[in-house]
């Protein structure tokens, strides 16, 4: 069985081809990305393929028996890139596809969910066999920013107190790396996240207690939180997708208690506790 994953060279991806080197042959691994030479190091073939270049796309898939499609990062484009993958797995003779979208698509109030279930949809109706990895929010997007949060003595969102239900990027890669290396004919659909919730307080209260600092959690308006991060560089049109995206939070849109995520990997998610300290580790 030939596994194909796109983006094998990001973050998730990489991730991903390593944990499937564990899992099956290396040979029956094919990296699929954009720029050979960033992925040199990754001991499985490489084919070049973009999502925004359909042209790349069916040879690159030629012989694959499953496809992991990482979700393009180009929010607004993405439609348009997936169903260039979709259409030419389909014409490639890939007989199944996994995609990495987003938790409880269908229902939560976080509007970057529109793209992925526009590719749900895509992919239901391509006849493959399919499995859905809704990934729930990676703890990176949260302690990534944490060497300033502790220089400013707060965290900031607009998440008010809802429970988010995060994990780390490993664990959603091994889920991935189960999933695409398990033989399955059955259409399945997987709510994918931690096992124990936390709201912005409780990372602000746990940053605190590993660092021996004070570090509050400030509330804001959603605007106000979208200028915020703007001020910080980030464009205008992702800054207010952060932004809308934490208010969503607020509202239950990255909750999940089904322990499906910690099911598939065979052992319990990373906590919050280790999540901050690897992360403030990486600070020194």
């Amino acid at each position: 069985m030939t596994i194909a994953v796109t983006g094998a060279t990001g973050q998730l991806g990489r991730l991903v081809i390593e944990d499937l080197k564990t899992r099956v042959p290396a040979g029956d691994i094919v990296a699929l990305v954009r720029d050979p030479a960033k992925a040199a190091d990754l001991g499985v073939a490489v084919r070049v393929a973009d999502y925004a270049q359909p042209e790349t796309l069916a040879t690159a898939l030629a012989g694959v028996d499953t496809l992991l499609l990482i979700s393009s990062d180009a929010v607004g484009q993405r439609v348009a890139q997936h169903r260039n993958v979709i259409e030419a797995a389909k014409v490639a003779g890939v007989k199944r596809i996994a995609y990495t979208s987003i938790l409880h698509a269908d229902t939560t109030p976080i509007a970057l969910a529109q793209e992925h279930v526009a590719t749900e949809a895509l992919i239901k109706a391509s006849g493959l066999t399919y499995a859905l990895l809704r990934n729930g929010w990676y703890f990176e997007n949260y302690t990534g920013s944490l060497a300033g949060a502790i220089a400013a003595g707060a965290i900031i969102g607009a998440s008010r107190e809802g429970r988010v239900s995060a994990a780390t990027r490993q664990d959603y890669a091994e889920a991935a790396a189960v999933v695409v290396s398990t033989p399955d004919t059955e259409n399945r659909v997987y709510e994918l996240a931690g096992d124990t919730a936390f709201t912005r307080a409780d990372l602000a209260a746990e940053v605190s207690r590993q660092t021996g600092k004070t570090i509050v959690y400030n509330d804001l308006p959603e605007a106000t939180y979208a200028g915020i991060l703007e001020s910080f560089g980030l464009p205008a049109p992702y800054a207010a997708i952060i932004a809308q995206s934490d208010v969503g939070a607020g509202h239950g849109g990255l909750f999940d208690e089904s322990h499906t995520l910690s099911g598939l990997i065979g052992r319990p998610t990373t906590s919050l506790t280790d999540a901050v300290a690897q992360a403030l580790k990486t600070l020194g």
